[in-house]
């Protein structure tokens, strides 16, 4: 499970990780999808608040989706080691 994420840093994150990973800066992928480059800084730090219509846009943008599982039983470590 290389992208799991169990709360919205983890999520940000992910975020992060791959519009890095597409060479796009926080205004470029904020200009793609209509947005400022302050609220992309607050997707990825995972701050409350975010409209679930921004989350959707950039994983849109960055060719991302979220599929909703069943928890793991993993321990805490096995988490971290994700990122």
């Amino acid at each position: 499970m290389k992208n799991a994420a169990r709360n919205a840093k983890q999520l940000g994150a992910i975020i992060r990780r791959e519009r890095k990973l597409r060479e796009l800066t926080q205004r470029q992928l904020g200009e793609t999808i209509g947005l400022r480059q302050a609220t992309i800084s607050k997707l990825e730090h995972g701050e409350p608040g975010t409209q679930l219509r921004t989350l959707f846009d950039a994983l849109t943008a960055l060719g991302l989706e979220i599929r909703v599982l069943e928890r793991g039983q993993g321990s805490p470590e096995d988490i971290e080691d994700m990122f």
